[in-house]
């Protein structure tokens, strides 16, 4: 099977599993209301890549299959420059608003199984054997998967590690004939309406003791006893002048319950092993899936530096405060296209020619992004003063009277007419301001570990060697 078409996604995704939202249960996430928009941008997202062949597409070098290169495992340096590019597209379809379209999660198990041996690791063999057959799997379906790695962490204080008899987060309960059964939840599965399969694999390293919850698997959305309860729905009624982010572009997210869940042993990648699960996502992981995640946000950035230069534009906002804004949003920017060609010109060999970009570079935009995202909407809105307020819809431009007095009234700077000004400051708002963009900067704040918890962290990647030497050059000179 070659990379999929949307319509294939499509009729994928139709198929019966239990997800609520708003109170009731959905039975087809296709024709939902409040899902058909982003269903089917995501088909086109299958479709994007099917009609840009030279730069989405490559070749399973052990099937021959034409397949996404999301999927490919880089063994150069060349490699993930194409994959830049494949991943650059996807981003820019929905100007970096959808943070889990297909593509994560593709790259995730293409560095999965590119660094099997640290799956292999602790006697995990059979594990390690499992994930690179799903891997293989996952590229020739060409699946759109799902995620829920974090443990609902009910009470704070108890940390992020589940204890023993938690009954809360996933766990094991027992070994079957066929494999093994869970019980228990996890947050968050961005994607999950639209997903074929969910993933559950290590986040944080967990202590000696809480071997049931040492789980990595993979799984149907349908199978039984998995049940998805999204949160409220954020999405309009597609329209791209009134809302032409919010009626396309709300992924969700939910919370997922697994109400005695048997995972067949074939899809079980770790199993109580304290060895492999509190190492596997301690190297490569990082650069890997950075790489996907900062390419996004770098595409997200640039939007926006246009989107406020646009804004100005349109009532002729030369001041110097708004100049200052917009620099600010320019230097991000600047800052997330340099890092990510930085840590591309440091591409290392990760062993076994697995090849991933540097990741010091990527890190330090990890820990940056979450303060300069919230920024930026402040600016934004800034920027859109009361102009964001006061942006007719377009059935009242449909209106002859009303157009009559919206022309005379509503105009923007110079020759920019009304009905461009309404329509640059809802694509303003609806990117900074409506309940979907509000949901987009929780996102950003959180999507990779807070800011704070990442600053902290930063001893994990930092080279210290080179800083160290300058200042002992001063504290052991003779005096």
């Amino acid at each position: 099977m070659p990379a999929r078409s949307g319509k294939a996604f499509l009729d994928g995704i139709r198929a019966p599993r239990d997800i609520w939202m708003d109170g009731a249960r959905i039975s087809d996430v296709v024709d939902h209301p409040a899902l058909t928009g982003a269903a089917h941008t995501l088909a086109a997202v299958y479709d994007l890549q099917l009609n840009n062949p030279e730069t989405c597409l490559g070749t399973d070098p052990d099937t021959g299959e034409t397949v996404s290169l999301s999927h490919i495992v880089p063994r150069s340096q060349d490699d993930l420059l194409r994959r830049h590019k494949c991943l650059e597209k996807i981003a820019e379809f929905s100007v970096g608003l959808m943070g889990r379209t297909p593509d994560y999660l593709n790259v995730t198990f293409a560095g999965f199984a590119g660094d099997k041996a640290a799956w292999a690791a602790h006697g995990n063999e059979e594990g390690a054997e499992n994930l690179a057959a799903y891997q293989k799997q996952l590229a020739h379906e060409d699946w759109s998967l799902t995620h829920a790695i974090v443990s609902p962490g009910g009470d704070k204080a108890m940390g992020d590690a589940p204890h023993p008899g938690d009954t809360v987060t996933v766990h094991k309960v027992e070994d079957t004939e066929n494999g093994i059964l869970v019980r228990g939840s996890k947050a968050l599965a961005t994607l999950a309406p639209f997903a074929d399969e969910l993933a559950v694999y290590p986040r944080t390293p967990m202590p000696e003791g809480a071997e049931p919850y040492m789980l990595a698997f993979c799984l149907p959305m349908s199978t039984p006893g998995l049940k998805f309860l999204c949160r409220d729905s954020m999405s309009a009624p597609e329209h791209g002048f009134d809302h032409p982010f919010s009626g396309r572009f709300d992924e969700q997210d939910a919370f997922v319950i697994f109400d005695d869940v048997e995972i067949p042993r074939e899809r079980v990648f770790i199993d109580g092993n304290i060895g492999v699960y509190n190492s596997v996502m301690t190297k490569t992981w990082m650069p890997n899936i950075m790489h996907q995640t900062m390419i996004r946000a770098c595409v997200k950035l640039q939007f926006a530096w246009a989107l406020g230069r646009r804004m100005a534009k349109a009532v002729n906002d030369k001041g110097p405060a708004t100049q200052q804004m917009l620099g600010e949003i320019w230097c991000y920017a600047e800052f997330a296209r340099s890092a990510l060609a930085n840590a591309e010109a440091e591409t290392l060999d990760q062993g076994d020619g697995f090849w991933t970009p540097a990741v010091e570079p990527l890190f330090a935009l990890r820990c940056m992004l979450p303060y300069w995202f919230p920024k930026v909407g402040e600016y934004l809105k800034l920027m859109g003063s009361h102009y964001m307020l006061a942006a007719p819809r377009a059935a009242q431009f449909e209106d002859a009277e009303l157009r009559r007095v919206i022309d005379a009234y509503l105009g923007g700077g110079e020759d920019v007419s009304a009905e461009e000004r309404a329509r640059i400051f809802r694509l303003g708002w609806d990117f900074v301001g409506t309940e979907m963009a509000s949901r987009n900067e929780q996102y950003e704040r959180f999507y990779l570990g807070s800011g704070a918890r990442n600053l902290q962290a930063v001893w994990r990647v930092a080279d210290t060697a080179r800083s160290d030497a300058l200042v002992d050059r001063f504290l052991e000179e003779e005096f």
